[in-house]
């Protein structure tokens, strides 16, 4: 059966390399985004573009309403958008917080919530959230917010899993380490351009803090989200899961 996937943040990074891997199995993914011009690029099998703000409420109705409209049911949701910026916790503004509480917490606990009542209704779904290690204390995370939203989602998982587990319905966190995403690169790029040294100078010291010392591929947090989302995993619900070359060992 072809299974109905919303990926959120599917234009690029981590959600492109989601939307791409359902895309090869054959599944017709529904790919949430806000650049208008990164979701125009993306061009896979099966795949249904659509321009969406994760953090209004009412979008998320109106989206998730048409899918169901059009297809009948969501089989799977890959709740991947996210936003942070690279920031000591002394300079973090009131705008910081509601930007990014606003994307990675709201926005994934609503969109959450939402595919959860089409998955009550047909009997069965997946849920998976993309949290972070981020959220388990890494010390090294982006920002203090962004750390606390993605504990949030870890949380949120495991409240979802026990509600929606006699639903027929499971949940599970993935949480990446160090992954080679635009965002980590332009993170790496000026925190380069702070120290004046070359980028590959901090990329590589940074790498060198990975046990196994590289980073994800985002294919690789891609190809964990699919299993979750098969039949193998039909027993797993309520995990965050790392997948970090071994920086944060549970």
């Amino acid at each position: 059966m072809t299974r109905i996937v919303v990926v959120t943040g599917a234009a690029q990074g981590i959600g492109l390399a989601v939307a791409k891997a359902f895309s090869a199995l054959g599944d017709k993914v529904i790919g949430l985004d806000v650049d208008e011009a990164a979701l125009a690029g993306v061009d896979l099998p099966g795949f249904h573009p659509t321009l969406a703000d994760v953090g209004d409420l009412d979008t998320i109705d109106r989206v998730l309403g048409d899918v169901v409209s059009e297809h009948g049911r969501i089989d799977v949701i890959v709740n991947n958008a996210g936003v942070t910026r690279r920031a000591d916790l002394m300079d973090l503004t009131e705008e910081d917080w509601d930007r990014i509480v606003r994307v990675n917490q709201k926005g994934v606990f609503f969109c959450m919530q939402r595919a959860a009542a089409q998955m009550i209704r047909q009997g069965s779904g997946c849920i998976i959230n993309m949290a972070s290690i981020a959220g388990r204390g890494y010390p090294s995370a982006s920002n203090a917010i962004y750390a606390a939203t993605k504990g949030a989602v870890i949380t949120m998982t495991r409240m979802a899993a026990h509600r929606l587990g006699p639903e027929g319905i499971t949940v599970n966190a993935v949480c990446p380490g160090i992954t080679d995403t635009q965002i980590f690169r332009g993170i790496i790029s000026r925190d380069a351009e702070a120290e004046g040294v070359p980028f590959e100078e901090v990329y590589d010291r940074v790498v060198a803090n990975v046990p196994v010392r590289r980073a994800n591929s985002t294919k690789e947090v891609a190809d964990l989200c699919v299993f979750l989302a098969s039949d193998a995993a039909r027993n797993i619900t309520g995990q965050s899961i790392n997948i970090d070359g071994g920086l944060m060992m549970s």
